[in-house]
């Protein structure tokens, strides 16, 4: 049966490791009883269910807070669908402008590494520490990098 898993078992049985368990559970994403004579925690075939949810929303980019919120309200017998169609849309455009981001620093690299090929390495001097870096121009031309502050 799946009543009374430890904490390997359900590790095991979610295809985590038991320090996930363990952090799920601290979170309070997880809910385990005590053993009455040892103390070990034991998980239900309903914890099981939760560990696999709580896997595909991570794979969704959901946060453990985030997570959380979505639990406590089908715990509450609200349907959570809407808050996590709100989550979504709101993270969609952030996540878009990262992979911008992430996309313009990759340009920036093939620039810096296409223009120290033939550049020779350097030891520093007291005046320089690399001058493959501080070869590179401060302001990169790049069209995707965003002017916020970092």
């Amino acid at each position: 049966m799946l009543n009374d898993l430890k904490v390997s078992e359900l590790a095991k049985r979610g295809n985590v490791t038991a320090e996930t368990v363990r952090h799920y559970t601290r979170e309070g994403l997880l809910s385990p009883t005590r053993h009455p004579d040892n103390g070990y925690q034991l998980f239900s075939a309903t914890d099981l269910e939760r560990l696999h949810f709580i896997q595909r929303a991570r794979k969704l980019g959901f946060s453990v807070a985030e997570i959380r919120d979505i639990l406590a309200h089908a715990d509450q017998g609200d349907s959570p669908c809407p808050l996590v169609r709100d989550l979504l849309a709101h993270r969609l455009p952030q996540i878009r402008a990262r992979i911008a981001e992430l996309e313009a620093l990759a340009q920036r690299m093939e620039q810096a590494l296409e223009s120290w090929q033939d550049m020779p390495d350097g030891t520093p001097d007291g005046h320089s520490l690399c001058r493959l870096i501080e070869s590179f121009p401060e302001e990169a031309p790049c069209s995707a990098t965003s002017s916020r502050q970092r």
